[in-house]
């Protein structure tokens, strides 16, 4: 009988009222594992354990959380194949995306140990004669996380990361479709060093865990990534909390991908397929909307669907797949449900949209390209989180500029062409937190700010130097000498 995986709760790995099962997406009669639930007079203990644990943290020398981090970034690193495939069985993201988004969540705690060495206030001179002013950082606290399913070590590692550099201790909320992934790394943080109650581990829903969270006034501040009706209802609850909490949303994208006249048709292609369909569409950086010039339209919608015929769409554990299974039945009905409606409001199914059928039964679609859609259709304005993406005509650059620019979300946008002219205006014009430039929009460095505009995000930036605006507060202090 397979064991059931604990909570981590004040030091300790404790028992759950419930179970979640962990069902592999590629082949759903393999169970991954079974995971501990927390109810809400758990999550309340995790709550009491980080505040208790929070001043000692706080005053953590930097060499200590350097220390710590780098501990947790080595053995991350050195397990990467390991928990890659971990990630890709229960995510169903293929095995090199799995490896190398667990190497990504290495690097960050490697970035954010060296962080913790490199936080420095200032001092200046006062506009009163005789005063000092100094100005510092210092932890906010408590910090809940609430983490999405698509990237199951990644989104924790740069939350997780920052927020223990900066002095803060956290508890921390996973997804109950990918728990494989996060108690891994809860297991890793627990051999670093760190004393009890610094880090918890919840598994368990959001209306419970989650709202648990929301509600508790010892809980400082709230880092959540997910989609737009959940994180609107985070920001009411953390303002109308009290204390009121601070809070980060990271939500949708409808994020598009400009191909001009003058780009190279190879490079273009490429680069929407990578960012359209490649970790089976579902990252909120995907470029679903590819908008095209009509002198280059009809060579690139017969170029992307040959390529897409080459595809491999099968077990993410599989050599040679590009794309694997969606992650569960739920998300699967989604996708169909969109592929449907695009159809229904009169765009051309060019490419796919089938369910396929494999060796093991898992949720495998084949990867759909809609032509002759328009900035209306709700294909173009909603987002799937599948492997769908809709072509939108555009005359020229300016117009393909202003259907980019058309949209409730700012997450990620793109543009390939050969003109630095129309690089370097779309790059200035572009209504989105990121620009790629002949480049796919789901990828960006872990070194530098994450997030977007309008209802993709709300809060400060996350990843990088940047990271410091959310998990510290700026303290002034005054000194007259006397």
């Amino acid at each position: 009988m397979t064991a059931i995986l604990k909570n981590f709760i004040g030091g300790e790995w404790v028992d759950g009222s419930g179970v979640t099962k962990n069902i592999n997406p590629s082949n759903t009669n393999d169970l991954v594992g079974e995971y501990a639930k927390a109810d809400k007079a758990q999550t309340e203990k995790a709550i009491a354990a980080a505040k208790a644990a929070f001043p000692a943290w706080a005053q953590s020398t930097p060499q200590v959380r350097y220390d710590a981090l780098n501990k947790i970034s080595l053995e991350i690193l050195a397990r990467k194949e390991e928990l890659g495939r971990l990630l890709a069985r229960e995510e169903g993201k293929t095995l090199p995306e799995g490896i190398g988004e667990v190497a990504r969540a290495g690097q960050i705690f490697a970035f954010f140990a060296g962080e913790a060495l490199r936080l420095i206030g200032e001092k200046g001179a006062s506009v009163r004669p005789g005063l000092d002013v100094e100005l510092t950082r210092e932890p906010v606290g408590v910090v809940g996380m609430i983490t999405p399913w698509n990237f199951p070590i990644a989104i924790p590692a740069w939350k997780i990361a920052p927020a223990l550099c900066y002095g803060n201790t956290v508890v921390f909320k996973p997804a109950e479709l990918v728990p494989g992934s996060a108690h891994a790394l809860s297991e890793i943080i627990t051999r670093s060093g760190i004393q009890a109650g610094v880090f918890n581990l919840v598994v368990g829903s959001g209306s419970v865990v989650g709202q648990t969270l929301l509600d508790h006034p010892d809980v400082a501040a709230i880092s959540f990534t997910g989609s737009v009706q959940t994180g609107r209802k985070i920001a009411q609850a953390c303002v109308l909390s009290n204390p009121m909490k601070k809070f980060q949303l990271e939500m949708g994208g409808k994020n598009p991908l400009v191909v001009l006249d003058d780009a190279d048709l190879k490079t273009a292609v490429e680069v929407a397929v990578n960012g359209a369909y490649f970790s089976t569409g579902q990252r909120c950086t995907a470029s679903s909307r590819l908008i095209v010039t009509e002198g280059i339209h009809d060579r690139f919608v017969a170029a992307v669907a040959e390529r897409l015929k080459g595809l491999s769409v099968d077990d993410a554990l599989k050599a040679g797949v590009h794309i694997g299974p969606v992650v569960d039945q739920s998300q699967l009905d989604q996708d169909l449900r969109y592929i449907k409606i695009g159809q229904d409001e009169g765009a051309k199914l060019a490419f796919g949209g089938e369910l396929l059928k494999r060796e093991t039964p898992g949720h495998y679609l084949q990867p759909a390209l809609f032509t002759e859609a328009n900035n209306n259709m709700r294909i173009a304005r909603e987002e799937i989180f599948g492997p769908v993406a809709a072509v939108i005509r555009a005359k020229n650059y300016e117009e393909a500029l202003a259907i980019s620019n058309d949209t409730e979300f700012g997450l990620a946008s793109g543009i390939c062409t050969t003109s630095l002219k129309y690089a370097s205006h779309y790059k200035r014009n572009s209504e989105s937190g990121m620009v790629m430039v002949n480049l796919p929009t789901a990828g960006v460095d872990y070194h530098v700010p994450f997030g977007g505009r309008k209802g993709s995000s709300y809060g400060a930036r996350e990843q990088g130097s940047y990271a410091r605006e959310f998990y510290t507060t700026v303290k002034t202090a005054y000194t007259y000498p006397g």
